[in-house]
């Protein structure tokens, strides 16, 4: 018998953490739930105290973690509440965790996952702003803690399930990775009429089910380019050696193709369980919980190209991903920063649907990176970086 792992699941309440619990709660004699965290959510947090009975909650206000706590004190829990970001920061570099699963939207899952790395864990890498922020800073931190990490997104994970076992021989067999998208939903529409886009359409994304940022990233194919940079650094090819295309079904969820042009690939239906359960159970593998693929009640698997002239004016967010990667240290955390601050404000109302790549091109061509060495001098551009996406996200609403 293996001994149980201690799991930490950072953004518990999201998505992606919610499906995390689903796997682990699946597979009782095998893990069990050492930390939760999240932001607003404290009903559901409550209930997932009750049910997992964490040694830690955390919420990111105190206000948030007062009314946890006083919930949990008066139904008998016996779970340690606390609350910032450095309490989750703490949680995810405590000794006695052995697997961190990184669900904090957005940059500020940046922290954490460094401690986390830092001191030495397997981290499930769901949120892919820790690396397009963190860069090289954070794949250092994970060398030198001796960290596994372990990519959860489900193009990612993908990849990484069609590449041979030892990461030596990737350089000397990779022609290219294809990363596949589904178009979200405005694959059909006309460019011209998404300034009418609202975010109630923007979020209703046709294949998968997830959190209102990373809905409005997909209908703007932003989720893409950041994903892109994502593949750049974990498996590190050349950003020429990186292809995405359009494959409206969502059963393939990327593809590796080798210097002898056979293409490997990795099929399922579109539940995050699949990664989630590999990216816990690896090198083995788990029941997730998810739905086998029925070939029978398929229909034809389609592919479209991304740089056709409509799919160029739909998603011109998408091609931010090379630019930047062609740019100094540091541009991939500015277009983070601008793409947060861009979504929140259409998310808002403030801006239209198609002002978020403006922002976004404006933003990078405005703030422009210096030597960036450290996690203080990204966190900084990160700063400079809302603050000139927030001033014009102001001017536009104005």
């Amino acid at each position: 018998m293996k001994p149980v792992q201690r799991v930490v699941v950072l953004g518990s309440t999201g998505s992606v953490g919610v499906n995390t619990l689903e796997v682990i709660e699946r597979h009782p004699g095998r893990f069990e739930v050492f930390a939760l965290t999240a932001s607003t959510r404290v009903e559901q947090m409550f209930a997932q105290c009750q049910r997992f009975k964490p040694a830690f909650a955390v919420m990111a206000s105190p206000g948030h973690a007062r009314d946890l706590e006083q919930r949990c004190r008066s139904n008998g829990l016996q779970t340690r509440v606390l609350s910032g970001s450095d309490a989750i920061a703490q949680v995810a570099a405590d000794e006695r965790a052995d697997i961190v699963m990184a669900a904090i939207v957005g940059a500020a899952g940046l922290l954490p996952c460094l401690r986390a790395a830092r001191a030495g864990k397997r981290l499930l890498l769901a949120n892919k702003e820790a690396l397009v922020v963190g860069g090289q800073v954070f794949l250092d931190a994970v060398a030198q803690g001796g960290a596994q990490l372990l990519p959860i997104d489900s193009e990612h994970s993908a990849i990484f399930q069609s590449l041979p076992a030892d990461p030596a021989q990737w350089p000397h067999q990779i022609n290219k990775l294809i990363l596949t998208a589904s178009g979200g939903p405005f694959r059909t529409r006309d460019p011209q009429t998404l300034r009418e886009v609202t975010p109630e359409q923007a979020c209703a994304h046709p294949n998968w089910s997830m959190g209102r940022k990373i809905s409005v990233d997909s209908a703007t194919m932003m989720n893409k380019a950041l994903e892109v940079i994502e593949a750049r650094l974990l498996f590190g090819v050349q950003p020429a050696q990186i292809e995405v295309v359009i494959h409206p079904q969502s059963v393939i969820h990327s593809m590796v193709q080798y210097h002898d042009h056979s293409i490997v690939a990795q099929l399922g239906t579109a539940d995050m369980r699949v990664p989630i359960a590999y990216g816990l159970s690896w090198p083995e593998r788990i029941a997730s919980g998810a739905s086998a693929l029925n070939f029978q009640d398929m229909a034809a698997m389609s592919f479209e190209a991304i740089d056709s002239v409509p799919h160029r004016a739909r998603f011109p967010g998408l091609q931010l991903a090379w630019q930047v990667l062609a740019g100094p240290v540091g541009s991939t955390a500015v277009l983070n920063a601008s793409n947060e601050v861009a979504v929140a404000a259409f998310l808002d109302r403030r801006i239209r649907f198609d002002q978020i790549y403006s922002l976004n091109a404006h933003t990078l061509s405005s703030v422009q990176p210096g030597a960036v060495r450290s996690i203080d001098d990204l966190l900084a551009l990160d700063a400079e970086a809302r603050g000139a996406a927030a001033r014009l996200a102001q001017a536009w609403s104005a």
